[in-house]
C-alpha cells in the first residue's frame, strides 16, 4: 500500500510539475521559463542554509542575490509601441478577453478553449513582452 501511495504521489507531483512548465512555456516563453527554471539550485541552497550548510554562504547569496535580480527583470521586461501583427494560423489555448483572439465562434465560448483558429493582420499600441502573440521585429 505504502508502494502504491509513493508512486501515485510521484505521477501526479511529476505530471503536475510538467503541467505547469508546458504552460509557462507557452504563457511565458522558453527564455523567461528558462530562466525562472535555473533559478531552482538557489531555492535549494537556501533551504540547505536553513538546515545548517554554512559553506560559501556569501559567495551563493550574492550570486543568489544577482540571479535573483535577473531573474525579475527578465519577467517584468515589456515595452509599448504601435505595432504590427502579420496573419498567422495556429492552435493553443487562448481566451477571448485578451485583445488578440477576436475571431468568432458558431456557439458562444466562455472561459479558456483550445482550437485551430486564424489571426487576422492587425496593428495596435500595447504593452506587450516577447510571447506567442508578439514576435516581430523592432526598427
Amino acid at each position: 500500500m505504502v508502494t502504491l501511495a509513493l508512486l501515485a504521489c510521484g505521477a501526479l507531483s511529476f505530471g503536475l510539475s510538467l503541467r505547469l512548465y508546458l504552460l509557462a512555456q507557452r504563457t511565458l516563453g522558453a527564455a523567461r521559463t528558462g530562466s525562472l527554471f535555473a533559478f531552482a539550485p538557489f531555492v535549494g541552497a537556501a533551504l540547505a542554509f536553513a538546515f545548517g550548510e554554512r559553506d560559501d554562504v556569501l559567495l551563493v547569496a550574492a550570486a543568489g542575490a544577482l540571479f535573483g535580480v535577473a531573474v525579475y527583470l527578465h519577467g517584468t521586461e515589456a515595452h509599448h509601441h504601435h505595432h504590427r501583427h502579420e496573419p498567422l494560423d495556429h492552435e493553443h489555448a487562448h481566451r477571448h478577453d485578451d485583445g488578440h483572439h477576436t475571431h468568432a465562434h458558431d456557439s458562444p465560448v466562455t472561459g479558456e478553449h483550445s482550437h485551430p483558429h486564424r489571426h487576422d493582420s492587425t496593428e495596435h499600441d500595447h504593452p506587450h513582452g516577447a510571447d506567442l502573440h508578439h514576435r516581430h521585429p523592432h526598427p
